[in-house]
């Protein structure tokens, strides 16, 4: 799998997230085979829209879906992990970006181990 993170320039911590998330699905045996951040108002122009996905449709910008595509073909992976909640829409529209499955954090534990602060910041309700 392949891991994406989507942070606002706000949160400060989302390098320690993205190693909860890896390390979690590495203990339900999940291999992951590359991990990509999207941060939103880290230029001049996207301050003003931080708190904001970058695209209502895929969540991350067209060039980094095109790049999430990209490694996942290299790696081989067979799915996209996305700590972020994806609506059913995103779901679809990213699966089909990428050619294979799109999912959020949430759908992809087998169990609910996964370490607190990925909770708090990605709560699993929509």
């Amino acid at each position: 799998m392949v891991v994406v993170g989507y942070f606002s320039a706000k949160q400060r911590d989302f390098a320690a997230l993205m190693d909860a998330a890896v390390a979690d699905l590495a203990a339900e045996g999940i291999r992951v085979l590359g991990r990509l951040v999207q941060r939103r108002g880290v230029s001049d122009g996207g301050a003003r829209k931080m708190d904001m996905p970058y695209s209502s449709r895929t969540l991350i910008s067209h060039g980094k879906v095109r790049l999430v595509a990209a490694v996942c073909e290299e790696t081989g992976a067979d799915a996209v992990v996305f700590l972020a909640p994806l609506t059913e829409r995103q779901r679809r529209l990213l699966t089909q970006a990428l050619g294979c499955p799109a999912i959020s954090l949430q759908d992809a534990r087998p169990s609910a181990n996964f370490s607190p602060s990925v909770h708090e910041k990605f709560p699993t309700d929509q």
